[in-house]
C-alpha cells in the first residue's frame, strides 16, 4: 500500500507505518452518510453564492449520491491510504466528476468533522430516546401487567416497608425521564453548526454559513439557524460529546441498577421474578441452572460506558487551541457509548417484555409484618405521642415479639399494652397489609390508588391506553 502525498507542501507521503498509525477510515467510515449530507448542503450553498455553476452542482450530487448507494449496497472500497472518510469520498468523488476538486473551497477537514459528528450525535440521541421509551414502557407493561402484587422494599439490602411492584418499576421510569431530559439537553447544544469555521479562522470566501445551517437543520425552535459563533470554538469543541457520553453514562448506570435488581429477584433467595428461556443461558456444567445473563451483561457494560466517559474528558484536557490530531481519538469513545448503550436499552426493555412476577413469592416476603412497623410508630403518633417516643416504643413491641418468638400480628392487645398503655384495641388492624398499602395516599407514595393513578399517567404518556 503506497501512502498517497498529503499535498504539495510534502514530496512523499508518510511512512506505511505512520499512515497505518493515524488513519480513522476502520471506525469513521460510519459516519459516510452524514460526511455525505453535509456535502451536499455545502455544495448547494456554493452554488447559491455563485462559486459552483448549476452543472457543476447537479454533477457533485449525482456523483455523491452514487457513491452514497455503493457504500449502502457495500460495494464502495475504503482506502486506508487516503486516512478517512472525508477523504476517501471526496477522492472517489473527484475522481468521477471534475467539479469534484471545487467541493472543498471554503471547507477544512477540521470543520468538516466537526459537521459530521454534529450530525450523527443527533441522529443517536433521538433513536437512543426513542429506545429509552421503549424501555419505559417495558417498566410500565410489567408493572400493569403485575398491579395487584406487593413486595418488600428495602434499605440497606434489608426489608424495610411493602410496596407494590409497579411502584418499585416506577421508579426507574422515573430515571430514564431525566435521562431523557439530560439527553435532550445534549442534543440542543450539539444542534449547532460549524461548517465555515475552515481550519481555524474560516474564509474570506462569500460563503453562506447560515444557509447550510438551515439546509442541515441546524435551528433552534423558532425556526432560526445556529452556527458556531467562534471559528475556533467551532472546529475545537467536543463539548457536545462529554455531555453525550456524560448523560448516558448516568443512563448506564441506572440500567445497571434495574439489572441488579432483576438479578436479585429472579435468585432462588427471592424468587419474586421469572425470566423466559430466550432471555436466559444455562450452565456448561450444572444442568438446573438459569441465569440471566442480558441482565449480568448490562450490568456488566456500564464500566465501559463510565470509562468512555473518563477517556474523553482525559483527551480533552491538555489540548491547547485549536484542532490537534488528538481529537481524532474521540470517535471511537463516543461510538462505543451510543453502540453499547442502545443495545443495553434495547436488551433491557426486551428482556422486561419477557419477565413475569410470581405472585405467592412476593407476597410471602410483602406478608412480614415486620415491615409495618413504622405504621405502628403512626399509628402512635396519630394518638398524640411524639415520634420519637413512638419510634422507641414500637422499637420495644419488636424486642418482647422476638423474646417469645412470636410474629407481631400474632401479640394480643394486652401483650402490647405491656410495653405502653397508649396502644388500643384497633392496634392489630395496623398490621392487615392491604389496609396499610391503601393508607399511603400522598403524592409518590407506594397507596394503592396512588399507584394505580400513576400506572394511568404514565400509560398515557407512554401511548399505552390499549396496553
Amino acid at each position: 500500500m503506497k501512502p498517497v502525498s498529503r499535498s504539495g507542501r510534502f514530496s512523499s507521503g508518510p511512512a506505511a507505518d505512520v499512515a497505518a498509525f493515524s488513519e480513522s477510515i476502520s471506525f469513521d467510515h460510519r459516519l459516510w452518510q452524514h460526511d455525505i449530507r453535509g456535502s451536499v448542503a455545502h455544495a448547494t450553498m456554493l452554488h447559491e453564492v455563485g462559486i459552483l455553476s448549476s452543472k457543476e452542482l447537479k454533477d457533485i450530487r449525482k456523483g455523491l449520491e452514487a457513491i452514497g448507494s455503493e457504500i449502502a449496497a457495500g460495494m464502495f472500497t475504503w482506502k486506508a491510504e487516503l486516512e478517512d472518510v472525508h477523504m476517501n469520498i471526496e477522492a472517489e468523488l473527484t475522481r468521477r466528476v471534475a467539479a469534484g476538486a471545487k467541493l472543498h473551497t471554503a471547507r477544512s477537514r477540521n470543520d468538516q468533522v466537526a459537521l459530521d459528528i454534529r450530525l450523527w450525535l443527533r441522529d443517536e440521541i433521538d433513536a437512543l430516546s426513542g429506545e429509552v421509551r421503549g424501555l419505559q414502557a417495558a417498566l410500565v407493561g410489567l408493572g400493569t401487567r403485575h398491579a395487584d402484587v406487593v413486595i418488600p422494599g428495602y434499605t440497606h439490602l434489608q426489608r424495610a416497608q411493602p410496596v407494590w411492584l409497579a411502584h418499585h418499576l416506577l421508579a426507574y421510569a422515573e430515571m430514564l425521564e431525566r435521562d431523557l431530559g439530560r439527553l435532550a439537553d445534549a442534543r440542543r447544544r450539539a444542534n449547532v453548526c460549524p461548517l465555515g469555521s475552515g481550519a481555524i479562522a474560516g474564509t474570506t470566501l462569500p460563503i453562506d454559513r447560515e444557509r447550510v445551517a438551515v439546509l442541515l437543520g441546524f435551528c433552534d425552535a423558532k425556526g432560526k439557524p445556529c452556527v458556531t459563533q467562534n471559528s475556533m470554538d467551532g472546529v475545537s469543541d467536543r463539548d457536545f460529546l462529554v455531555e453525550f457520553a456524560a448523560a448516558a453514562a448516568l443512563l448506564a448506570v441506572h440500567l445497571s441498577r434495574l439489572a441488579e435488581d432483576i438479578i436479585l429477584w429472579v435468585g432462588s433467595e427471592f424468587g419474586f421474578v421469572r425470566i423466559d428461556d430466550a432471555y436466559t443461558t444455562g450452565s456448561s456444567l450444572m444442568p438446573q441452572k438459569k441465569n440471566p445473563d442480558v441482565a449480568e451483561l448490562v450490568r456488566g457494560k456500564t464500566g465501559r460506558v463510565v470509562g468512555n466517559l473518563m477517556s474523553l474528558l482525559t483527551l480533552l484536557k491538555g489540548l491547547p487551541m485549536t484542532y490537534n490530531r488528538d481529537l481524532q481519538e474521540d470517535k471511537e469513545r463516543v461510538f462505543d457509548t451510543a453502540d453499547t448503550v442502545r443495545a443495553s436499552v434495547r436488551l433491557m426493555a426486551a428482556m422486561l417484555e419477557h419477565t413475569h412476577a410470581v405472585p405467592e413469592a412476593c407476597r410471602a416476603a410483602a406478608s412480614d409484618p415486620l415491615l409495618l412497623a413504622t405504621d405502628l410508630a403512626d399509628y402512635l403518633v396519630r394518638k398524640g405521642m411524639p415520634f420519637r417516643q413512638a419510634h422507641h416504643v414500637v422499637g420495644a413491641v419488636v424486642g418482647l415479639a422476638e423474646k417469645w418468638g412470636k410474629r407481631l400480628d400474632q401479640l394480643t392487645v394486652e401483650e402490647f399494652q405491656s410495653v405502653d398503655a397508649t396502644f388500643g384495641p384497633d392496634v392489630l388492624g395496623m398490621l392487615n397489609l392491604e389496609a396499610a398499602m391503601a393508607r399511603r395516599e400522598i403524592t409518590g407514595a407506594p397507596g394503592t390508588g396512588e399507584v394505580r393513578r400513576q400506572l394511568t399517567t404514565w400509560r398515557r404518556r407512554l401511548g399505552l391506553k390499549g396496553r
